[in-house]
């Protein structure tokens, strides 16, 4: 016991009682996060139509059906379907976990900001979950195929089926980008997560889990959240003096 104290000391910025209370806040956010799907589980019929509505608008916006596109990119080889369907499962928790973790130990100062960002974003995804539930293409057979293998019992119990609007993928992925670019010192390492939203982008299109109208909402989400998290500092003194 002595020695993982002293571990934590040493690897930890603040030890264990503050590592504990961050994993807390996230637990807590999962809480909430199955709570929302509880709501936006009531109604598939309403998750349908949005879904469809979402659709419609996007063909008679730009006379095509993006997603599906992208899906024939991806179906032309083996060895890319893989690492879509890879990146989708992994690009939301895994990477942000890891992203989280590394930006805690490391770059301890930047941590508030960018763990509020990306609750903020949540948040702002989870509202969206609970007022607009909307079906992801793939649910929409005739014109999708199941990019990835949304069958397995383990993995449907734990998401929510209907968290197609907004995409927090897509709003994840960019804020991740956008804080490990400013915190990489080497090009290489920039350019990686430069390119890593866009990536996202584009896997969960061709993996058929969320509409271009989807990504285009989390990448709204995704800035308003960097924005209003930037300038909170600012805005406190302000709405001290209204009170």
């Amino acid at each position: 016991m002595t020695a993982v104290v002293a571990a934590g000391r040493r690897v930890l910025p603040r030890g264990w009682t503050d590592f504990g209370r961050q994993l807390a806040i996230w637990f807590g956010f999962y809480v909430a996060y199955l709570g929302a799907r509880s709501v936006a589980d009531r109604n598939p019929a309403q998750a349908f139509w949005n879904g469809w509505r979402v659709l419609t608008f996007e063909q008679r916006t730009t006379h095509d059906i993006v997603e599906t596109t992208t899906q024939q990119v991806v179906a032309s080889s083996h060895a890319l379907l893989t690492l879509a369907a890879w990146t989708y499962w992994n690009s939301e928790f895994t990477v942000v976990g890891l992203a989280l973790l590394f930006v805690y130990v490391r770059h301890h100062e930047r941590f508030a900001r960018f763990r509020n960002t990306v609750l903020l974003a949540n948040v702002l995804g989870l509202v969206g979950y609970v007022v607009w539930p909307t079906a992801p293409p793939w649910m929409f057979t005739t014109y999708f195929q199941d990019g990835v293998n949304h069958s397995n019992g383990a993995l449907a119990a734990l998401a929510n089926p209907y968290a197609a609007m907004p995409s927090l993928h897509a709003a994840d992925a960019l804020i991740v980008g956008v804080f490990l670019v400013s915190l990489s010192r080497r090009w290489w390492t920039k350019a990686l997560w430069a390119l890593w939203p866009a990536w996202v982008w584009f896997c969960v299109l061709a993996t058929a889990n969320h509409f271009l109208l989807d990504v285009l909402a989390g990448i709204c989400v995704a800035i308003l959240s960097i924005l209003v998290v930037r300038q909170a500092p600012r805005l406190r003194p302000l709405i001290a003096n209204l009170l």
